[in-house]
């Protein structure tokens, strides 16, 4: 979150300063020093949200000092950011929340096989909701209007996808995923993703292996 950033922290630098938000679009669930790792930021976005008026030479240092590091940087401003960010990466989280807490509440009914049988997906949706708490709290309450505009509109494409299962549309159904497929060969096409990612069985398999 950027717009919230620039308003609680622009008003107390002093005039000699420079404000240049960063923000990689990198990392995983996990937090902290620890979980960083030599290739973090290499062919990752990067996006600078400078202030209005912000000083041009300041933003090509920051703009240096990511790409000096393998990142690829993006200029745009912080309520477009926040805007973006809540599409492709808040409400996500927030849905990966909500799934894996309503697969919590079903425990009892599915007699703990919720977890026993978990798929792929729904161990990505876990590992998402793995994300420190604090943070994302924080996030979702400072990102609120953009949070909420997007959640708005997903809750009006689930009540469409709703109406299609409950009218046995096959062909709905199928351009739509259809459509959303090609959205995620464009992000393993440009570098975001592999392929085939490993939904931690890999860690799962190793782990095995030892025992």
């Amino acid at each position: 979150v950027k717009g919230a950033v620039i308003a609680a922290v622009g008003p107390q630098l002093p005039a000699t300063s420079h404000l240049v938000p960063a923000h990689p679009v990198a990392g995983t669930e996990q937090s902290g020093p620890d979980a960083g790792f030599a290739t973090l930021f290499v062919k990752r976005w990067c996006i600078l949200t400078p202030p209005d008026g912000a000083d041009a030479g300041a933003v090509d240092r920051v703009r240096g000092l990511w790409e000096a590091i393998g990142s690829n940087v993006e200029v745009m401003t912080a309520a477009h950011h926040d805007l973006v960010l809540a599409i492709t990466s808040h409400v996500p989280h927030l849905i990966a929340y909500n799934i894996v807490g309503t697969a919590s509440d079903l425990e009892e009914a599915t007699r703990s096989e919720v977890v026993k049988f978990s798929a792929g997906g729904f161990r990505d949706f876990t590992r998402i909701a793995a994300s420190d708490p604090t943070m994302w709290r924080d996030v979702f309450l400072n990102n609120k209007d953009a949070v909420l505009e997007a959640l708005g509109r997903f809750t009006e494409d689930l009540t469409a996808l709703q109406r299609m299962i409950r009218r046995g549309d096959g062909d709905g159904l199928f351009a739509l995923f259809t459509r959303t497929r090609a959205i995620r060969r464009g992000i393993v096409e440009q570098g975001q993703e592999t392929a085939a990612p490993d939904f931690g069985r890999r860690a799962s398999e190793s782990a095995d292996s030892e025992t």
